[in-house]
């Protein structure tokens, strides 16, 4: 085997002038002898090993030939491999069919098998940095025109992000008992938990109460027409998950997360400040436009002093790169995890995100399937809820009743097939305002009667839920302030006395 190794040695020049790409034949022959010992071995290495791992392309077909026999069922051993290397250049060299035979006479075990494959994967993935970083080198030497240092710098972390998330294929089959565990914990925390939430609250008490928080792996979907408050309800929610976010740190280094989380808000219609400035409004309780044309009082500048002093300690991140595709999101997100730590995932909006090359150039259809699959991927492969936002179709305005319903999303049959939940942000208020009849009319009075009743009333409507009931949550939603809060009904209020 050692003289072998040494013949491809050898034959790739190694003569210790020059640096060569990382690599352990005596693995790849290891790995490969062991299979053809004995075949279970390639399930071993099969869920992450590929072809392209191998150094030695002998080695890599000699691996595709033995997994292609094993997967359709076929013993794999000297033998019945040597009717495919019987006129292979690179094996005569060395041998011929004989190599095989050596291949296997020096595997005892298989026991190492799974550790062989180990080596070779990561020395793979060695070489592949080695190929990125001299991509990196020439291109930036040899940089046109047209092209910008912040392309380069994107398309290289678009590369190291895919290949930091190349080979994770699950965990496969697990046993129903572990499953049963992660269930019997889920209920333990939220039986501990205020509130008696599974998932994070949202600080909204009838929708966490519907809902039973924010569930991790959820791709919650928010729709609504403009000027519904979908954005307003988003920050809302963002804001009280990240204030809420307490964690500790625990012995074998790792973070516990007790309550809340950390939050990345991708706002691709709004700026951060403009996003800022909403947070500020509503806690400060200073309207926006106030703050917006410098018209506060030295007392309310004050307030908003201390507010932002609270606020700028917030474990809330926010991207505003518009037009970003779903494969640079998930490479944000995934980074910010892995720096950070991640609780929810906000995305304003669903329609401003773009797909691959690829499915853009098919139809918008396809393109918002590919992104609304990728952000339940993304969800599930990050443990965390997905809330994205949604606008609706123009034919709930068609409708004499605007409430909307699932057919008013857009493109609506990928978007409702992947969410596990689906809300509709609705406030009749916009509608009836726009149809106010001539003063002094005895139209007028009825329509300001309906209004008194409809001001500052929002409603909630749960149209899909995978885990949970349906129905409308009535909220209380401060226009100037962009705040929305819990609906105390009249019944609960205490008695009035004039």
């Amino acid at each position: 085997m050692e003289q072998v190794a040494q013949i491809l040695q050898d034959d790739d020049g190694e003569d210790g002038e020059f640096r060569h790409a990382p690599h352990n034949l005596e693995a790849e022959q290891a790995l490969l002898g062991a299979i053809l010992v004995n075949n279970e071995a390639c399930d071993r290495v099969s869920g992450f090993l590929d072809v392209s791992h191998f150094y030695e392309p002998l080695h890599a077909r000699i691996y595709e030939a033995t997994s292609t026999l094993i997967r359709t069922g076929k013993l794999a051993s000297p033998v019945t491999l040597k009717t495919f290397f019987e006129s292979d250049a690179t094996l005569t060299e060395i041998g011929g069919p004989a190599y095989l035979a050596r291949l296997a006479a020096a595997a005892t075990t298989i026991i190492n098998a799974e550790e062989y494959g180990r080596i070779i994967y990561e020395l793979a993935q060695r070489r592949v940095l080695i190929n990125i970083g001299t991509d990196i080198v020439n291109d930036s030497y040899d940089a046109t025109v047209a092209s910008s240092p912040r392309e380069l710098i994107e398309r290289a972390e678009q590369e190291l992000y895919q290949l930091a998330e190349t080979g994770k294929y699950g965990q496969g089959f697990q046993q129903f008992g572990v499953a049963l565990t992660d269930a019997i914990d889920m209920a333990a925390a939220a039986y501990e938990r205020d509130g008696g939430l599974s998932g994070i609250s949202c600080g909204l008490t009838d929708i966490d109460q519907r809902m039973g928080g924010l569930q991790r792996s959820d791709l919650i979907i928010l729709a609504g027409r403009p000027s519904m408050g979908k954005t307003s309800l988003a920050t809302n929610i963002a804001y009280q998950v990240a204030k809420n976010y307490r964690a500790e740190h625990q012995t074998d280094g790792t973070t516990k997360v007790l309550d809340g989380g950390v939050v990345a808000f991708f706002s691709l219609e709004m700026s951060s400040e403009q996003l800022a400035a909403r947070i500020l409004s509503e806690r400060s309780e200073i309207s926006s436009e106030k703050i917006r044309r410098g018209k506060i009082s030295e007392t309310e500048f004050q307030r908003l002093v201390e507010v932002s002093q609270e606020l700028s300690s917030l474990p809330l991140y926010i991207d505003d790169t518009g037009g970003i595709t779903i494969a640079q999101l998930a490479a944000r997100a995934r980074r910010l995890k892995r720096q950070r730590g991640l609780g929810l995932i906000v995305v304003d909006y669903l329609q401003l995100l773009a797909g691959s090359a690829r499915r853009s150039s098919e139809s918008r259809v396809q393109e918002v399937t590919e992104i609304t699959t990728g952000l339940k991927a993304l969800a599930k492969e990050l443990d965390v809820p997905v809330m994205a936002l949604s606008q609706l179709s123009r034919q709930v305005e068609q409708r004499e009743d605007k409430r909307p319903q699932l057919s008013d999303l857009r493109e609506s049959g990928s978007i409702e097939q992947d969410a596990d939940v689906v809300a509709f942000v609705f406030r009749e208020e916009y509608y009836v305002e726009r149809r106010q009849p001539r003063e002094n009319t005895p139209e007028h009075f009825e329509w300001q009667e309906e209004m008194d009743k409809l001001t500052g009333i929002a409603e909630v409507i749960i149209g899909k839920q995978r885990h949970g009931p349906t129905g409308t949550i009535k909220l209380l939603f401060q226009a100037e302030l962009t705040r929305f809060s819990n609906y105390i009904s009249d019944e609960y209020l205490p008695d009035q006395y004039e």
